[in-house]
């Protein structure tokens, strides 16, 4: 038989780096709301107590970039000193510039369908119907097990868990199809005075175990909980946070390839984020379809280019 072992991760809500990718996300849909037509490419950096917004923005509208950002942190959950950063105390620097008119004059048009292409770049989109998702099993059961996290936090069935974490899973596959899984790692910030003992296993008990399909489990299955043995400085105050650094996570797992470009704080002109959505699409329709049982698309373009170059 042929056999296969893929991994894949998810984080949080409340992981650096994926805050960094909502604080970008929150800023463009309050500009789109006030301003369809707007330019932007907003980026966000996230360090210990401070977050730095930036990019180019053209817009007839105006949004209060610093009290969106402090919602954003709020909604995660950090709105306690103790976690090292919280919404009310942590700086905010905002630098935003407008669109380079070199780059504007590709991309303006009368007709939508003529609008160029914010830049050049490849994007991919994949559909396989290992899952009723139409993704790869093991991105799947990863974000599952981050969501779960998530809910239980926000519920507060284990009141010590804090917002940052992180899953991961191994599948082993024969002949294509997911047959067993070898191992599932769980990372959770929590509050100092817990044991690792109970953190293991609570999140045993809580997250990962309603989560795997018991059928995929057997006697050689691994669980990693906090491999550490602790995690209480989590967020940016252990670890700075950047948008457009989990695009592996925000796709398929790395089952296949990635063009580099983030989706996050873009306009639909940045093919990066439009062009893999279509790509997607593309491929999910054709398996829907039934037509294949996997299907990998891959696009490229050139700015100021309306069309795809392949």
């Amino acid at each position: 038989m042929n056999s296969q072992f893929i991994t894949s991760e998810s984080v949080t809500e409340g992981h650096p780096d994926k805050l960094a990718d909502q604080i970008a996300d929150a800023i463009l849909d309050e500009i789109l709301k006030k301003d369809a037509e707007a330019r932007v490419a907003i980026e966000s950096f996230l360090t210990n107590g401070l977050v730095t917004v930036a990019g180019e923005v053209t817009t007839l509208t105006y949004v209060d970039v610093p009290h969106i950002v402090r919602e954003v942190i709020k909604d995660v959950g950090y709105t306690d000193s103790s976690y090292g950063f919280d919404y009310e105390t942590c700086g905010v620097s905002v630098s935003i510039q407008g669109q380079s008119p070199d780059i504007s004059r590709g991309i303006t048009r009368e007709k939508l369908e003529d609008i160029g292409a914010g830049d050049q770049g490849l994007m991919y989109g994949y559909a396989t119907r290992e899952t009723k998702e139409l993704m790869p099993f093991p991105i799947v059961l990863a974000h599952k097990l981050t969501k779960r996290l998530a809910e239980i936090r926000k519920k507060k069935t284990l009141p010590y868990l804090r917002p940052d974490g992180k899953s991961q899973v191994t599948i082993e596959y024969q002949n294509g199809k997911p047959t067993r899984i070898v191992n599932v790692l769980v990372s959770s910030q929590h509050d100092p005075e817990v044991s690792h003992k109970k953190i293991r296993e609570d999140i045993i008990k809580h997250v990962i175990t309603p989560i795997l399909p018991r059928n995929l489990i057997d006697s050689k299955t691994e669980f990693f909980v906090n491999p550490t043995g602790r995690f209480v400085f989590g967020g940016p105050r252990a670890d700075t946070g950047l948008t457009g650094r989990k695009i592996i996570v925000d796709t398929y797992g790395g089952v296949v390839p990635h063009g580099g470009g983030s989706f996050s704080g873009k306009d639909p002109t940045k093919v990066d984020r439009s062009g893999a959505y279509a790509a997607r699409w593309v491929a999910v329709n054709l398996v829907a379809a039934g037509l294949a049982e996997k299907v990998e698309v891959q696009l490229a373009y050139s700015i100021g280019v309306s069309y795809p170059l392949s």
